[in-house]
């Protein structure tokens, strides 16, 4: 049952819902500390939490900021080596390719995997404030309390509500709550007014007022809407007012509301939101470090597809933000304006430092991580020159011992014959010698790699 609570009861998945219940108490503390001072405002509390996730994210980001800097200036040399073997697809090419890559990224202290470290920790962590903001009532307390005891007498009236409330034509939202609605039957009364509450916080201005204008709920309409503002209506709209607009609306929903009643001016400023939204997120991302220019085909294929995909995003942010209630676009915004500070901040202070001092430190630092292995650069250099070493090098090395034992034997047997050095017999025997060892060697050559294939 647990599973097909979705919102309101608060994330369950493994990874994402402890998150998410650690980011809540965070996002309680926050609207709790909002109301202390008397600005209970769920738009302002958005902007404060998303602000202090990544002022926690950002020693992250400066990691991440750093390896794109290192990057830069690693790639021409990486690229080079890919140059150098370009074409050559045996082995013992690939396994030197390979040694020479390693060991420049070593040389720079950087790892292949480069910031999808930093961002397999951001991601989960990212995922788990949207879960949080876009359903605020199931971990903000004061935001749920302020649903009763209006939504305890709504379930009172039966049948008559629960069909009402999973009607699409009455809220909009119902279809994406099709499960939770087919467990009613066994539901306990937490779980029934949990989903609920999850269909009225994405409930629009009008469809509010559509419960009791139908003329079947009339009895709820005091707690709805009343003239002291004491209303379920009348609080959400308090703690959802930002600026003027109802941060539970969307910004379709507010031009199209705005121009059926002539307030004008509240379509300017629900179109304001996307257009941040884009406008925002493309000055963040022409603040992220941009790739130089090469020779190398496929960098400059990765890299088309990035201006691409720098462009794209904005158009998304812009599109999403059109039809999802604003505080997404609040909070978008806020993220997108607290990356860009960020990005300055960092450049200037990365900008400052001597990437050839890093260069030296991250060295230094490899080489502690190997010697603490039990591994010296010189037997890497060994492992490597063995790893790549190839069949004709193999055949051509004897050591000293070997050459001279075998110049012994020929010179014993020249003697042992009575053969004159350089007549026509000793010629003929050097032939037959080198044959000889050609024929033993090719032997011991296949033996061993029928040994291995074995």
């Amino acid at each position: 049952m647990a599973n097909l609570v979705l919102l309101l009861t608060q994330n369950s998945g493994k990874i994402l819902g402890p998150i998410a219940k650690l980011l809540g108490y965070l996002m309680n503390a926050i609207f709790n500390g909002l109301e202390w001072i008397g600005i209970p405002n769920i738009g302002l509390a958005i902007i404060l939490f998303t602000l202090v996730i990544y002022l926690c994210l950002t020693p992250l980001t400066i990691k991440q900021q750093k390896f794109s800097k290192l990057s830069a200036k690693m790639n021409p040399e990486i690229q080079a080596i890919q140059e150098k073997y370009k074409g050559k697809k045996d082995q013992e090419t690939a396994m030197r390719m390979n040694e020479e890559t390693k060991a420049v990224y070593e040389k720079y202290g950087v790892s292949p995997s480069g910031s999808c470290v930093q961002l397999l920790i951001q991601m989960p962590i990212l995922f788990a404030l949207y879960r949080v903001i876009n359903n605020i009532p199931a971990y903000v307390d004061k935001v749920k309390a302020a649903f009763f005891p209006f939504v305890t007498q709504f379930i009172g009236c039966g049948d008559k509500a629960m069909q009402f409330i999973q009607n699409k034509e009455n809220f909009g939202s119902a279809a994406q709550f099709s499960k939770q609605f087919e467990a009613f039957a066994t539901a306990d009364a937490e779980t029934i007014s949990n989903t609920f509450i999850d269909v009225l916080n994405k409930a629009t201005t009008s469809e509010w007022h559509n419960i009791y204008a139908t003329g079947n709920f009339e009895s709820l309409k005091e707690l709805i809407t009343n003239a002291n503002n004491t209303g379920v209506f009348d609080r959400l709209s308090k703690y959802n007012n930002f600026l003027g607009l109802n941060i539970a609306n969307s910004p379709s929903y507010i031009i199209k509301d705005a121009y059926s009643t002539g307030k004008y001016l509240m379509i300017v400023a629900a179109i304001l939101i996307p257009l941040l939204a884009a406008l925002t997120q493309w000055i963040n991302t022409k603040l992220m470090p941009q790739p130089e220019k090469s020779n190398n085909q496929q960098a400059n294929s990765m890299q088309s597809s990035m201006k691409t995909m720098n462009v794209m995003m904005p158009i998304m942010s812009a599109v999403f933000c059109f039809t999802l209630p604003c505080g997404m676009g609040i909070y978008w915004i806020a993220g997108a304006v607290i990356r860009s500070v960020q990005q300055i901040v960092i450049n200037k202070h990365l900008d400052k430092q001597d990437l050839d001092k890093i260069i030296e430190e991250n060295m230094a630092k490899a080489k502690k991580k190997r010697e603490k292995k039990g591994v010296s650069a010189a037997t890497l250099t060994n492992s490597a020159s063995r790893n790549t070493r190839t069949i004709a090098e193999k055949a051509s090395t004897k050591t000293l011992q070997e050459k001279e034992e075998s110049l012994k034997r020929v010179n014993d047997y020249y003697a042992k014959n009575g053969i004159k050095p350089g007549g026509i017999a000793a010629k003929a025997h050097m032939v037959k010698r080198y044959n000889e060892d050609n024929g033993s060697e090719n032997k011991a050559d296949n033996k061993s790699e029928n040994n291995t294939e074995e």
